[in-house]
């Protein structure tokens, strides 16, 4: 296993140098590649966001397993531990080799020094081990402790190397300029300020991060650029600086990912700043027949949706601001997309590479071969977030509240009812303020309880009077249906 380690150790440092994926991210991007999107669905809807360092460290697992049996190989057979390790080097070279970030001569690198560096230490540490006697063992385990003490500095060295101290240096070095528009409420005035209530604006910290990146990429500013092309006139390269020049937009937009269950918190409201995504297009001379807008992430990942969402009137934005600041590393610094009313799947590719104009029928994003819907509006939803599933409350009057949301040009939430047990009737519930028609909403409603156990059902209706669908769906292909409830117990 010490072997192991110092091997992938050494093919990670491999990797770095050449500017490729390494080893470990590159199987695991495999994984959640080949997996059936039944695995993939159940493995965000188990683990959530801890999902991919879940992944990694099962990843990290297999290879100490193996590690560890090519050790007990080499006891018996050389050979045969020489030719497990050579099968392995072959498989990692194979998922860099096939990795949006990795390539062919970087694979090459990466499996000549897994095998060469799995071999050669291997049979150095085991040579003086095979000797039964007080010197071998001595220098078995001075080998081991040497080789422990260069696996520990190596793996400092690769933390040093992984680029974050200089991203976040480079970010902290620059200022989010004061936005030339608002389009704003007052969340003061708004949040109902009742305790367990979901508040109106999610911290960054506690914003849901879903997307395909095991390892958060770190995109030094210094370096990166935006591309604004395909079919477009005047193909446009911005710096971040360039973009930070801009005339800035700042919206209260709720996000919310496809996954999200019914009843989920996979979904939260920022205060996001940037760019108007009409204002880049109308610079670009976007072609009147490009019919879809590609966003492509520095790690390869892409999103489409239809242009008409880039140039209805909606705050759609390349994002450089998130609540105040500049947008975190792990949600999506330099730039992202924000488009008000899209699951973030189509929509809100992180770590922006490109936009690119095409047409709708040209180009399937990253999850529509893997079984979702190329289109994929946000729906009319809502949640119970007290009295929390299995509560005991007294009786009496008790408060129920939640969040409702629909984003999206012309909609927003104008009407939440809460039904106590199936047979009753609906009551109209109390609504917060709306800091925009993309943001959601806050809403309460006092319930004289009675002793028993009771079912609490919410339901919706946005600004058009669409109401939301009862019907109980999974998420896949185009976001759960179906209306959130909670048992309570209420005490005489």
């Amino acid at each position: 296993m010490l072997a192991g380690a110092a091997a992938l150790l050494v093919a990670e440092l491999v990797a770095r140098a050449a500017g490729s994926t390494g080893p470990v991210v590159a199987v695991g991007n495999a994984v959640v590649s080949l997996a059936p999107p039944s695995a993939r669905d159940a493995g965000i809807g188990l683990f959530g966001t801890l999902d991919k360092p879940l992944l990694v460290g099962g990843v990290l697992l297999v290879c100490a397993a193996l590690a560890a049996q090519a050790g007990r190989l080499h006891r018996r057979s050389r050979v045969r531990a020489a030719l497990l390790i050579a099968a392995l080097s072959v498989l990692a070279a194979t998922a860099v080799a096939a990795d949006p970030g990795g390539g062919g001569v970087a694979a090459l690198a990466v499996g000549a020094a897994l095998l060469l560096t799995g071999v050669l230490l291997l049979d150095l540490l085991l040579a003086p081990a095979s000797r039964p006697t007080p010197e071998g063992r001595r220098q078995f385990l001075q080998r081991a402790a040497l080789l422990g003490v260069l696996v520990v500095a190596g793996g400092t060295l690769l933390r040093a190397l992984d680029g974050s101290a200089v991203v976040q240096r480079a970010r902290a070095a620059l200022r989010l300029p004061v936005p030339g528009r608002r389009a704003l409420g007052n969340p003061v005035t708004t949040e109902l300020g009742l305790p367990g209530l979901t508040p109106l604006v999610t911290p960054n910290a506690r914003f849901y991060r879903i997307d395909t990146a095991l390892v958060v990429p770190q995109v030094d500013p210094q370096g990166w650029t935006l591309s604004v092309d395909g079919m477009v006139d005047r193909p446009l390269q911005l710096s971040l600086e360039d973009l930070l020049a801009l005339p800035q937009v700042e919206a209260d937009i709720t996000l919310q990912c496809v996954s999200n269950e019914v009843g989920g918190n996979l979904v939260g409201l920022a205060r996001w700043q940037g760019v108007l995504l009409s204002d880049l297009l109308e610079r670009a001379g976007a072609s009147p027949s490009a019919s879809q807008v590609v966003g492509v992430s520095v790690d390869g990942f892409t999103g489409g949706f239809p242009t008409s969402y880039a140039t209805d009137g909606r705050p759609s934005m390349v994002a450089l601001g998130m609540n105040g600041e500049l947008l975190p590393v792990q949600h999506g610094f330099p730039a992202r997309l924000v488009v008000p009313g899209l699951y973030g799947y189509v929509s809100a590719t992180k770590w922006l590479r490109s936009v690119t104009l095409t047409t709708w029928e040209g180009f399937d994003g990253f999850w529509v071969p893997r079984g979702w819907s190329k289109l994929g509006p946000i729906k009319v939803a809502s949640r119970i977030d007290v009295p929390a599933d299995g509560a005991t409350v007294a009786a009496g009057t008790v408060t129920v509240a939640g969040m409702a949301w629909a984003p999206g040009r012309g909609r927003g939430i104008t009407s939440v009812q809460v039904r106590v047990d199936e047979a009753g009737p609906w009551l109209e519930a109390e609504l917060g303020g709306a800091l925009s028609e993309d943001a959601w909403r806050q809403w309460r409603l006092e319930w004289q309880a009675t002793p028993g156990e009771h079912l609490l059902q919410v339901r919706a209706t946005d600004r058009p009077g669409k109401e939301q669908d009862a019907r109980l769906a999974p998420p896949r292909p185009d976001g759960a249906t179906g209306l959130h409830d909670v048992r309570v117990l209420v005490r005489a």
